[in-house]
């Protein structure tokens, strides 16, 4: 759901798996009705288990909805 800061609450989850993330890595855009806030985090992963542990990291907490 679009509140206020999920932006920040997801890049601050990525960020425990990718040190040195950017500001810049991130991108939001408002479903159509203003509802649901879409994140992107840009980034460079190293392993598989890197993106496992942010995966499950997202998908844990009780405000993200769906991780891709």
């Amino acid at each position: 759901l679009a509140t206020p800061d999920f932006d920040a609450l997801v890049f601050d989850i990525v960020r425990r798996q990718v040190p040195g993330l950017g500001e810049g890595a991130v991108r939001t855009r408002a479903s159509s009705g203003g509802k649901y806030l879409s994140v992107t985090v840009t980034f460079q992963a190293t392993s598989k288990p890197q993106l496992d542990a942010i995966y499950q990291a997202l998908t844990d907490h009780d405000q993200v909805l769906m991780s891709l």
